[in-house]
Order: C-alpha cells, then sequence, then structure tokens
C-alpha cells in the first residue's frame, strides 16, 4: 500500500446514505480520518455547490469552528451539501488539499480533484471514476464482524432470506398496498421453501408499510426490525448471515451493498422504474448480480467489492500530487 501523509476529512451532511460512502472510502486510505457533517445555511444551501462565493460563511459560527484550518491533505465529501465545502477546500488550502467528492455534483468535475459518480450517473472527465454502484465498507472481514455481532441468527432455519426495504422515491412508490404485493410474493417463497425471513426498515420506511409486515409475517421465523424500539439495527448481521437477500428497488446504496455479499439478490418491481435507476438496474441484471424475486439464481455470485479498488487508483493519485509544488 502507498504511504500517504496527513489527515483526511470525511465531509457529510446528515444522510445516513452519503456518511456511508464517504466515511467507506476515507477509512480505506490510510490517514486519520475526521468526520465532519456540516449543513450549510441559506442560500448556499439552495445553490451548493454553484454559489461557492462566502466560503466559510455558508457555515454557522460553530461549525466555521469545525471548518477551519489546519486543513487536511485529503477531503472525501459525499453529497450536494458536502460538495460545497470539498469544492471551496482546494483553493482554501492554497492546493495542499486533495478534494474527492463522491456523487455527480452537477457542475463541471473540474472543480475538484476526482469525483467519483456511478456509471448510470453518465458523468464523465479525466478526473471522473464511474463504479458500478455505490461505495460501500463491506466485504469478508466487515461480513464476519457482522455474523459475531448477532450470533443468535445462526439458529434461524435455512434459507435465511434478508428483506431490505427502502422507501418511495419519484417514480418508484413504497406504501401499503406494494408492501402487501411484496409480502405476498415473500410468503409464498417462505410456504415453498421454508427458512426464515429477516426484515429491516431503513429510515425512510412508511409505517404503513411495516405494519403490513408484521400483519403478514408475525407468526414466520426470523425477525422483524422498524427502529431502535425493536433492538439494536441487526443490518450487518442480516447481510452477514443471508442466504439470499432481497432488496426494494429504490435505493442504490442498499442494492450494492446487497451486491458486495456474494449471495443471489432480488428486487421486487411494482412499476416502470425511472430512467437513471433503470439504467443501474440494467448494468447489475447483465452482470448476474440482481434478479426478479420470482427468478431462480446461482447459490453464490462473485460479490461486487468496488470501493478497495477506487481506494488503490486515489493513493496513487494523492501521491502524484503529493511529489508536485503547492499552487502558488
Amino acid at each position: 500500500m502507498l504511504k500517504l501523509h496527513g489527515e483526511c476529512w470525511a465531509i457529510t451532511d446528515s444522510a445516513a446514505g452519503n456518511q456511508r460512502q464517504a466515511l467507506a472510502l476515507a477509512e480505506r486510505l490510510g490517514l486519520p480520518v475526521r468526520h465532519l457533517i456540516l449543513e450549510p445555511r441559506a442560500p448556499w444551501s439552495w445553490f451548493a455547490p454553484r454559489l461557492s462565493l462566502g466560503g466559510p460563511l455558508a457555515l454557522t459560527v460553530a461549525q466555521r469552528e469545525l471548518f477551519a484550518p489546519p486543513w487536511p491533505r485529503v477531503a472525501v465529501g459525499c453529497g450536494r451539501a458536502a460538495a460545497l465545502f470539498t469544492r471551496q477546500l482546494r483553493g482554501l488550502s492554497n492546493g495542499g488539499c486533495y478534494t474527492v467528492q463522491i456523487l455527480n455534483p452537477r457542475i463541471d468535475p473540474a472543480h475538484w480533484d476526482t469525483v467519483i459518480a456511478p456509471r448510470h450517473d453518465r458523468l464523465s472527465g479525466p478526473n471522473v471514476l464511474q463504479p458500478i454502484g455505490s461505495l460501500n465498507e463491506v466485504d469478508d472481514a466487515w461480513l464476519q464482524d457482522g455474523r459475531e455481532s448477532c450470533p443468535i441468527l445462526a439458529d434461524l432455519p435455512q434459507p435465511r432470506v434478508g428483506v431490505l426495504l427502502g422507501g418511495p422515491r419519484k417514480g418508484i412508490p413504497l406504501n401499503a398496498h406494494v408492501a402487501k404485493q411484496l409480502a405476498n410474493r415473500l410468503l409464498e417463497g417462505q410456504r415453498r421453501d421454508g427458512g426464515s425471513l429477516l426484515i429491516l426498515a431503513s429510515r425512510r420506511t412508511p409505517p404503513a408499510v411495516m405494519e403490513v409486515m408484521r400483519e403478514t409475517f408475525g407468526a414466520t421465523p426470523g425477525l422483524i426490525w422498524a427502529d431502535h424500539g425493536d433492538g439494536p439495527n441487526p443490518y450487518p448481521g442480516v447481510l452477514g448471515w443471508a442466504d439470499r437477500l432481497v432488496v426494494t428497488p429504490d435505493s442504490v446504496n442498499m442494492l450494492s451493498e446487497a451486491c458486495a455479499v456474494g449471495c443471489p439478490v432480488h428486487t421486487f418491481v411494482s412499476a416502470p422504474l425511472p430512467e437513471k435507476i433503470f439504467r443501474f438496474h440494467r448494468v447489475l441484471r447483465d452482470a448476474g448480480l440482481l434478479h426478479d424475486l420470482d427468478v431462480q439464481s446461482p447459490a453464490s455470485v462473485a460479490p461486487l467489492r468496488e470501493t478497495a479498488a477506487i481506494a488503490a487508483e486515489l493513493r496513487q493519485r494523492i501521491q502524484a500530487q503529493q511529489a508536485r509544488p503547492l499552487l502558488s
């Protein structure tokens, strides 16, 4: 591994998906990581990252104390709000901070040293890296830790089917009606194959969806987790122990993490998908990583694990920049 020097800032807003991506990449760079959760004020919040005039004034006084020198050697941001600050850091540090932005910033990627945008975003440029899915921390060690954190799941009957529920997004409904359709299909499979169902909500899952799941599967072997009222989040354990995963079609992050496990991954699509998410699904399907809920699939597949390769490429680029003089 190439040796880097200095500190790395992982900059995000409060969105869990953005935090997971930024931290997964930052922690693989081999530098001390400091996580900054920054929320720009209006009008910067309305136009981020386009409106960069004013620099740190985009933050409250309290957050301005966090976003202050000494500047980091590397900054990894994820999401539109973070893009405002990773963009500023290149100038504030006089070129001394290598700036990385995850997800399409919707302006010229030349404002950053490297932009990492998934292939379905169709963003290109000499400094753009294009993974298939979102970056994540799922690898063999992470899955083993997940199994060790939830040993009780080992006693559930196989096949253990993990069900990861996202939430509605534009063009992709997830309501009680869709939940009943999904629940009926899951129930048919469980009656046919036996085993257990490990059903997990996300922060975006509507309560009505979880009501359907509890009503349908209250007597089925497994678990149903909606929030911390049901105990600690068993997500790593579910991924670690799952023989198969079913993921709602709305979440690029959840689908990417599921495909990193190495077990069959299925989804239930109740309506035509929006073009961008359809492109993502198509890439996964063409690679043999994603299947319809009722389609037979191989017992195991090569996992989709892109974070380590992206981090290795970044280390090379950062080291090359370290060898150059700072901007004058």
